[in-house]
């Protein structure tokens, strides 16, 4: 009975051995697997064998211990050791390392999710991030705005290269200084243009009125020969405007076109902003003896000029129709700035910007601004105007009027655009000349997007060609309760167990889930060097177990010998 019992003692001894040699050579064989977490095998004493419980002391005598015999060992647990490994650098930007007790969410083809902490990921041909065996890693992504869905778990897509987005314009900031020293003129009139003076047909003739047709039109010195015909076209070419050229613009003549139309249309053309609030009572008038009567803004920056052949008629009669006489210079230290916006297709829109003394004061001085858009659509370059403010040190004190917005029917972008114009860093100390500039401003053109990073909180932020960042999506994880209970699987994934807890679905950086590091991997967390001696001790082991059982046998061959 004993010796049988030394046999299947040591079997035991050799089976545990065993078991510890093959976890020993798991650990060593992922030795370089990303984000291996090594195994521990550890072993517990099978039942005994007990003759005797042992005795209580008494009076007479002492107590006496238990009796028993161990019947050897077996495998009591295969422990993960989910300690963290070694951080490598590797440049990748797919690369990703868990610096805390997070999971990585997988989802696999059979929309299970998985999880892992092996961050070798890469994109694939459709752009998703995915593992080694093409699981595709969740987290949250964004809606149009860019803005992230948060609380439902999406695949994690990085269009690189089609990708491509534009930023309208809502802000615009300016830098400079407006001198407003004792030498700087305030501004008290605009310029005014006068026409030659119209007859109209059918007035006796007599000086045209801002009803006339155009059509009934003649020049006072030049009675009998019709200025415009139905279908002529009138085009406004070389105009400058504080000596910077307008753009063209072109009206044409219809049957019903009234002199008033053509007024209109060149107090839009010219950019002459005739709001009856404004105190330079600008605008574009008829007088009593027919003539067209230009005034323009405040300002020298404003100050219109209009020459010979800058007003074209298409009618061969009478091709330059108007002769212009300037009866009033414009007054008004000035500057003018322009810049370009963006609407929300990322096409370009120009903003003109005219600064105009208007006010010296006690209280500090006063500039009116006026902005204009050649690229407004309608005719009308004006978009509005407003006033600058600033105290007795010059620093910037207020800003009336500064939102404005530019109309964009027909453009296929959103309408209106509005711009709000930042003037708080301007300054209005003394100086000799005054500057503007646009230093700033939140749009952009188009561009694809070429690159992204990987924040230490999971965000991913793209960049585009056209320098515009934008939060692409940010990735999840997962911790556990119990880490250890996890179920392994193949491809470096593990799997909810009964003893692990569920998946606490959270972001980097919270719930202890740690920290993403981008370009980086986790390495195994075996130590080489420890295997190596639980080798030596689990083969010291088996051998040991081998000579119970060798023994075991040669005393069982003597007690056969006895009983020949």
């Amino acid at each position: 009975m004993g010796l049988t019992s030394a046999l299947y003692t040591g079997l035991t001894g050799l089976n545990s051995n065993q078991f510890r040699i093959d976890v020993i050579g798991d650990n060593i064989a992922n030795i370089n697997t990303v984000a291996f977490k090594g195994g521990r095998a550890s072993f517990q004493t099978q039942f005994s064998q007990t003759f005797t419980t042992g005795s209580a002391p008494g009076q007479a005598e002492g107590g006496t211990n238990p009796m028993q015999i161990g019947l050897g060992s077996v495998l009591g647990a295969i422990q993960k050791k989910f300690t963290p490994g070694s951080i490598e650098t590797t440049g990748v930007g797919t690369d990703l390392a868990i610096e805390g007790n997070g999971f990585f969410i997988l989802r696999k083809a059979t929309n299970e999710q998985t999880y892992t902490r092996d961050g070798a990921f890469t994109l694939s041909a459709s752009s998703d991030l995915v593992s080694a065996d093409g699981f595709r890693v969740q987290g949250y992504m964004v809606d149009e705005n860019f803005n992230l869905i948060e609380g439902v778990l999406t695949d994690i897509n990085i269009p690189l290269g089609t990708l491509s987005t534009a930023v309208a314009t809502s802000r615009a900031e300016f830098d400079g200084n407006l001198s407003s020293g004792p030498d700087t003129v305030v501004a008290t009139q605009g310029g005014i243009l006068r026409s030659n003076a119209l007859m109209d047909t059918t007035l006796g003739p007599g000086p045209a009125v801002a009803g006339s047709l155009l059509t009934n039109l003649e020049d006072a010195t030049n009675p009998g020969v019709a200025l415009f015909n139905a279908g002529d076209t009138i085009t406004l070419t070389g105009i400058t405007k504080g000596g910077r050229q307008l753009t063209d613009a072109t009206f044409t003549v219809q049957a019903t076109s009234t002199l008033q139309d053509y007024m209109d249309f060149l107090e839009d053309a010219l950019g002459v902003n005739a709001d009856a609030a404004l105190p330079d009572g600008a605008g574009v008038t008829i007088t009593a003896l027919g003539e067209i009567m230009i005034t323009g803004n405040y300002g020298t920056a404003n100050e219109l000029t209009i020459d010979e052949g800058d007003i074209l008629s298409s009618n061969a009669g009478t091709p330059r129709p108007f002769t212009w006489t300037e009866d009033q210079s414009a007054t008004g230290d000035s500057v003018f700035t322009s810049f370009k916006a963006y609407d929300s297709l990322g096409s370009e829109v120009d903003l003109d910007v005219t600064m105009v003394l208007v006010q010296k004061a006690t209280t500090g001085n006063t500039w009116r601004f006026y902005v204009e858009s050649p690229d407004d659509s309608d005719v009308d370059l004006v978009v509005g105007s407003g006033t600058l403010t600033f105290d007795t040190d010059g620093q910037f004190f207020s800003a009336t009027d500064n939102i404005f917005t530019i109309d964009r029917v027909d453009m296929g972008s959103e309408n209106p655009l509005t711009v709000e114009l930042d003037f708080a860093r301007v300054s209005g100390l003394d100086a000799r000349t005054s500057t503007l500039l646009m230093t700033w401003q939140d749009g952009f053109p188009p561009g694809s997007l070429n690159n992204f990073s990987i924040g230490t909180d999971g965000t991913i932020t793209g960049t585009f060609t056209n320098g515009l960042s934008r939060t692409l999506g940010q990735i999840a994880m997962a911790s556990f309760a119990n880490p250890e209970g996890l179920v392994q699987e193949s491809n470096n994934t593990y799997s909810v167990g009964p003893n692990s807890g569920d998946a606490v679905i959270t972001k980097p950086l919270e719930l202890g889930a740690g920290r993403i590091l981008a370009g980086a991997l986790e390495l195994s967390n075996v130590d080489l060097a420890r295997e190596f001696v639980g080798l030596i001790t689990a083969s010291t082991g088996f051998s040991g177990a081998g000579r119970v059982v060798s023994t075991s046998n040669e005393l069982l061959d003597e007690l056969m010998v006895l009983a020949r």
